[in-house]
Parts: structure tokens; C-alpha cells; sequence
């Protein structure tokens, strides 16, 4: 019995394994068909192409799911996919917004909504918490990739054409105006900067804490939310109490 319970235990932690990779790859395939869509399937005039095409490499992505991603993007799928953003209150009122990526609005929508209302939140209209978010370009520089210190980044991303730049113990975090966020992108790049991400994104303006007696809702929502394969990505205007992120 313990050897097929050691086997049993074994081949669970293989299928959880390998569930968490097959979630990967969706993802990844998913902004590979973004980036070739807006950008053509060609990398060398692509660069989000080429930053995707190696997120996918260092996943070691079957090279088969990388080239169908990219058929879908040039029409050689069936698939025909599209952006859909959704707005809702967490536990506690919390603001949320999701950007998904679907074939099938209705399924998509159907998901997201069951997720809020499971948890103890609703799902909201069109311009009910988008008004707290700002787009803004996103660039990381991993400190690693770069000997440069600081004060030399911030200049080179200023030259570049970024608005503002946040320093984290492994990061260099550089914003942009959304219409220019391309431009600087391919300037660091041609700078010879290794980027680790390149995207625009919403940020809030103001965050909620998120009330203790709502905490195992609202990260039961946003695990649910961000575990479904057509959603690209969850914003959240919240925050946990101190203690509670330890």
C-alpha cells in the first residue's frame, strides 16, 4: 500500500505540474497571437513578437503551440478572437477590472460574472470603475540584465521618451504614455537594453484596503479570475492590510 500510495502521490503532484504548464502555455499562446496580430507574424519587424517568442523559449513552449498561435493570428485558424475588458466591485467594493481575451463572448462573460457573484462581488457597466485607471506604457529592465545604476536608467529611459521610472529590489519599472510606449520600447532596445516586459497596462489611481472579514473572498475572486484561460489579466484598485499579506 505505501508504494502506490508513494506512486499515487507522485503522479498527483505530476498532473498539478502539469496543469500549472499547460496554463502557461495558454497564456503565452494567447499574447503571441496579440503581438502577431498587431504586429504581423514577422519577428524581426515585430519586437513584442520577439520579446513573446522568448518568454515562450524560456517556458520551453512545444515549438507546434508556439506556430499555432501564430496561424490563428494570420488566419490560418479556425479561432477568431477578440478583446473584451470587464468592470466589477470585489468583497468590500473593491474595484477590478479584467481584460480577457475569447472566441466565445458569451462563455467568457458567463465566467467572469460567476467568479464576482461567487465570491461576494458583481459585476458592473461599462465605465462603472474604469474611471479609477489610467492606461499607461510598461517596460521592465531586470537590475541583472543591466550594470547601469539608477540615476544612468532613469536618463536613458527620459531620453528615450518614458514619463517616469519606479526602482524595486529587482526592477527597473518604466512608464509611458501609451501612444509612445512602442517607440521607447524599440529605442531601449537599440540601446541594448534586455527587456523582461513591454505592455501597456491600467494602474489605479486610488486603492481600497480590503476589509479583514473579506480577505479569503477577494483572493478566492482574484485566483478564480486570473486561473480562467481567456482572461489576459486582473487590475486591482485594492490593497491587503499589512498583516495579512504576511
Amino acid at each position: 500500500m505505501s508504494g502506490h500510495s508513494k506512486w499515487h502521490n507522485i503522479q498527483g503532484r505530476k498532473n498539478a505540474q502539469d496543469a500549472k504548464r499547460g496554463k502557461i502555455f495558454q497564456k503565452i499562446s494567447r499574447n503571441l497571437y496579440q503581438a502577431a496580430k498587431s504586429g504581423g507574424v514577422d519577428p524581426d519587424g515585430n519586437p513584442q513578437l520577439r520579446l513573446e517568442l522568448e518568454k515562450a523559449r524560456a517556458a520551453n513552449m512545444p515549438k507546434d503551440n508556439v506556430q499555432r498561435a501564430l496561424d490563428k493570428a494570420s488566419g490560418v485558424g479556425a479561432a477568431n478572437f477578440e478583446e473584451v475588458t470587464y468592470e466589477g466591485y470585489g468583497p468590500g467594493g473593491t474595484a477590478v477590472m479584467v481584460s480577457t481575451l475569447t472566441d466565445n463572448r458569451n462563455r467568457t462573460a458567463a465566467a467572469v460574472r460567476s467568479a464576482f457573484t461567487h465570491h461576494g462581488g458583481s459585476l458592473g457597466t461599462n465605465g462603472s470603475v474604469s474611471y479609477n485607471f489610467d492606461r499607461k506604457g510598461y517596460i521592465v529592465v531586470l537590475r541583472d540584465d543591466t550594470e547601469d545604476d539608477e540615476d544612468t536608467m532613469l536618463m536613458e529611459a527620459l531620453d528615450a521618451g518614458a514619463d517616469d521610472m519606479k526602482v524595486t529590489d529587482d526592477e527597473y519599472q518604466i512608464f509611458t504614455d501609451p501612444s509612445n510606449m512602442v517607440a521607447v520600447r524599440d529605442a531601449l532596445q537599440a540601446s541594448g537594453y534586455k527587456l523582461d516586459n513591454s505592455e501597456v497596462r491600467l494602474f489605479p489611481q486610488t486603492v481600497t484596503e480590503v476589509p479583514e472579514d473579506k480577505i479569503a473572498q477577494y483572493t478566492g475572486l482574484i485566483d478564480e479570475l486570473s486561473e480562467n484561460d481567456d482572461v489576459q489579466d486582473v487590475y486591482e484598485a485594492a490593497v491587503l492590510p499589512e498583516d495579512a499579506e504576511a
